[in-house]
C-alpha cells in the first residue's frame, strides 16, 4: 500500500505548478484592468470574487465551495427544461 505523501513533500511538488497558475490569474487580471469598457453589473465578477474569498479560506473544503460559487441552483424541473 502506498503511503501518503506529506504536506512538504506534496509543496514540493505542487508548488511551479500552483505558481504558474496564480501568475496566469495575475496576469490575466491585468489585461482586463488595462482594457477599454466596464464589466459593472455583470454577475461573473462577484463570482470571481467570491471564489477569491474561498481560496484564501483555511477550509478544506475550498474545492467543492469555488465549484458551487459557479454552478447554478439546483432546479428539480430540469428535465421539463431541455425541450
Amino acid at each position: 500500500m502506498p503511503t501518503l505523501a506529506t504536506r512538504p513533500e506534496l509543496f514540493d511538488r505542487e508548488f511551479l505548478a500552483l505558481r504558474a497558475k496564480i501568475l496566469e490569474i495575475a496576469a490575466t487580471l491585468d489585461r482586463l484592468d488595462r482594457s477599454p469598457g466596464s464589466l459593472a453589473g455583470d454577475p461573473r465578477v462577484e463570482q470571481i470574487r467570491e471564489a477569491f474569498a474561498v481560496l484564501t479560506s483555511h477550509d478544506s473544503d475550498r474545492a467543492e465551495r469555488v465549484q458551487l460559487v459557479f454552478s447554478r441552483p439546483y432546479d428539480p424541473n430540469w428535465k421539463n427544461n431541455l425541450a
